[in-house]
């Protein structure tokens, strides 16, 4: 494929949210590379939103839940996809359905992974296979475009957000007190990825008296927002309640804010994508192929903000590897971790 190539590319990746934005770099570099390609997406309902409107894409093809249940099923979606005529696939997943899928849709070259990223049937349907040297997902998901001549691309994500999320994020920050903001997510008490309320209400305490934050305590489903009012009420007006939030606005508010604090590893990956200062919670990570992704120094992103993914001793001082729960981390710990990005940050402005 020249540069100039008016070819069409299917990038499979069909699974979790916090997959679909670790892969989303991909689109990023076909689109540098090829820019005047037809770029489409397949994708679950699930992920869907989350993809839509990105703007390195043409199309984003939802597929239908169930196709795979019947013969008609399988047929309908392989005449759907044919429609397309696509010449190459990217198959991120490397699952039996994802192989499956390229070749249910007659594309000629089909670039997946070779073993262990792959299992033995969608090899048989891919016909190309990359051997990955990375064990992250997103640069490994970036090693498949290799065949295509691109090596080594900056990663870019380019999040899609609603402009009425923008919007509405931007309002609301604006009757903030301080012009620091951080956005914790505690989560609910019942998840064991998760401090108890009061370590989140201590370190709003700490935020603000150390670095003039103001803490905003999201919130999903009713059982965390019980669960953030009782940080709040401890938080000695340290901390204010978020409104409800789905992904999409909580991503919204990332994007205006300086620091976010989560277990939660969809949050944390959407976090990391807009270059947003990011501290992961998450003590018992052992998927080290799906951590948020690592970066050890800052970066400048598409946005002009700094993103920096903290590896500091949350990180490295993990000795036993099967840690059970977030409840292991200290106050003082997380408290070294905001310290190390609030330095690396007073350095990035003194230069």
């Amino acid at each position: 494929m020249s540069n100039d190539a008016a070819s069409r590319i299917l990038i499979c990746r069909m699974s979790s949210l916090g997959d679909t934005v670790l892969s989303m770099p991909i689109a990023c570099a076909l689109r540098e590379r090829f820019p005047q390609a037809h770029l489409a997406w397949l994708v679950e309902k699930k992920s869907a939103a989350l993809i839509r409107d990105h703007r390195a894409l043409n199309d984003v093809i939802q597929l239908e839940t169930g196709w795979s249940d019947s013969l008609s099923g399988i047929r309908t979606t392989a005449r759907m996809l044919r429609r397309h005529r696509f010449d190459v696939m990217i198959d991120c997943e490397g699952t039996t359905r994802s192989g499956f899928l390229g070749w249910l849709a007659a594309i000629g070259q089909r670039i997946g992974f070779s073993r262990p990223h792959s299992n033995l049937l969608n090899r048989c349907f891919t016909n190309e296979h990359v051997t990955s040297v990375f064990d992250h997902l997103t640069d490994r998901s970036l090693e498949l475009l290799i065949p295509l001549g691109i090596h080594s691309p900056k990663v870019r994500w380019h999040l899609p957000l609603p402009p009425n999320a923008r919007a509405w994020a931007m309002s609301w920050i604006r009757n903030s007190p301080t012009p620091k903001l951080a956005i914790l997510d505690p989560g609910s008490e019942l998840n064991s990825k998760h401090w108890n309320p009061s370590n989140f209400a201590k370190l709003a305490c700490h935020l603000r008296s150390s670095y003039q934050y103001r803490s905003i305590i999201c919130w999903g489903t009713e059982l965390e927002r019980e669960f953030a009012n009782r940080i709040v009420e401890q938080s000695r007006n340290s901390a204010a309640l978020a409104p409800h939030t789905d992904l999409q606005h909580l991503a919204a508010l990332l994007e205006q804010s300086d620091l976010f604090i989560s277990g939660d590893i969809e949050p944390l990956h959407v976090s990391v994508a807009l270059g947003t200062p990011t501290i992961n919670l998450q003590a018992g990570t052992t998927n080290r192929q799906c951590d948020t992704y690592r970066q050890l120094s800052f970066q400048r992103g598409g946005n002009h903000r700094t993103s920096h993914q903290y590896l500091g001793p949350l990180q490295r001082s993990r000795i036993n590897r099967n840690m059970p729960t977030t409840r292991t981390i200290t106050f003082e710990r997380v408290c070294a971790a905001v310290e190390e990005i609030e330095s690396k940050q007073r350095l990035l402005r003194a230069s």
